[in-house]
């Protein structure tokens, strides 16, 4: 009895080594084509011919024309590859990309095979993944960095300060403080709500290299405005609430009374502020666009606002605890405003130029 469950320990020990052996062996060649396309036809034919010459070759078959599943399957893989789609059918095995079909293309296929005979190729679908967690490493940082800058903007300062100062002509500090928390939850709530749909519009519309390369570029010129702003202030385009736009939304601020009154306008207020506040929001949403779930995203969203409320929270606090006046608030805003101009437009203009070698390095 011994012997025979010695025999069998050995026997399940041998059966599984050579289930791993076997799984490491696989090889996995993806091809994406579309139904009634005449190269496609010809190039499964050609992959029918390799599985029965190599038998540790799974061919997996994504039919792109009517299953939007597979579809969105492919732009994952050819985003993960550093590729555009260009048409039907695309092989993938490997680190290699096959687009079309030939008998050129055929001896190339059979040539990697083989080679990932001797060298084990990863898995395509894989390299999502990979890519996905490349991807979250470039995009928390960059979130965290744009959300600085935004929330040192001197255009919600100026909200602010005379939001509170309105509400503090009544002497009540509690109110002001409540008035306050009352606009910035109010804020908060406006750029996540935009920032959701944003983000669910530029999904929608499909994501390729030349959109990255127009928001890297975009962050460049915000960069370049926000440096010239500190440079050469008042002239020409500003960074902040255009001119025109501020006697309106002054007298807006001006007539709050109330706290719930304090939360609506605090609504219609983040709109005048678009202008000023929606560059690095932008081209934030452009990268969370690239992050992996909608969940994920949604988190990042909610830090990022979360980041840009900070400040006025503090100042809303300090005039309510004393430790400064709106009138100091002011005063410290004026004369900073350059510098925050200055901060704002490196870190947005080192973001861009980020984007761009990340796009180089075929890491977004």
């Amino acid at each position: 009895m011994k012997i025979s469950k010695i025999l069998l320990v050995i026997l399940i020990l041998l059966s599984f080594n050579a289930s791993m052996v076997n799984a490491e062996d696989q090889i996995n060649l993806h091809i994406f084509y579309g139904q009634g396309c005449p190269h496609c036809a010809a190039a499964m034919s050609a992959l029918d011919y390799f599985q029965e010459k190599y038998s540790n070759l799974n061919v997996h078959k994504h039919e792109i024309y009517f299953n939007n599943d597979e579809r969105a399957l492919f732009e994952k893989v050819a985003s993960a590859y550093g590729e555009e789609i260009q048409g039907v059918p695309t092989l993938y095995i490997g680190e290699e990309v096959f687009i079309g079909f030939s008998n050129q293309i055929k001896e190339e296929i059979a040539q990697t095979i083989e080679a990932c005979q001797s060298n084990s190729c990863i898995d395509p679908v894989d390299k999502i993944e990979e890519n996905n967690d490349i991807i979250q490493s470039i995009t928390i940082p960059a979130v965290i960095s744009a959300a600085v800058v935004d929330s040192i903007n001197p255009c919600a300062f100026a909200v602010l300060i005379i939001l509170v100062s309105t509400i503090l002509t009544s002497k009540n500090r509690k109110k002001a403080l409540l008035a306050g928390i009352a606009f910035t939850l109010a804020i908060f709530t406006s750029y996540l709500l935009m920032g959701v749909g944003l983000y669910s519009a530029i999904q929608a519309t499909g994501i390729n290299h030349t959109f990255y390369w127009i928001v890297a570029i975009l962050a460049i010129f915000i960069g370049l405005f926000n440096l010239k702003d500190y440079l050469w202030y008042g002239r020409g385009f500003l960074m902040e609430v255009p001119l025109s736009w501020r006697p309106k939304m002054k007298s807006i601020i001006k007539s709050v009374t109330s706290v719930p009154g304090a939360f609506l306008v605090g609504f219609i207020v983040s709109l005048f502020l678009l202008p000023c506040t929606s560059g690095p929001y932008i081209v934030i949403l452009g990268l969370l666009a690239k992050a992996a779930t909608k969940s994920y995203a949604f988190i990042l969203l909610v830090l990022y606002n979360l980041i840009f409320i900070l400040p006025m929270l503090i100042i809303t606090l300090a005039i309510f605890f004393g430790f400064t006046t709106t009138e100091k608030a002011e005063e410290l805003r004026q004369k900073k405003l350059k510098v925050l101009h200055l901060i704002a437009g490196i870190i947005i203009l080192l973001l861009g130029i980020g984007m761009i070698i990340a796009i180089n390095l075929g890491m977004i």
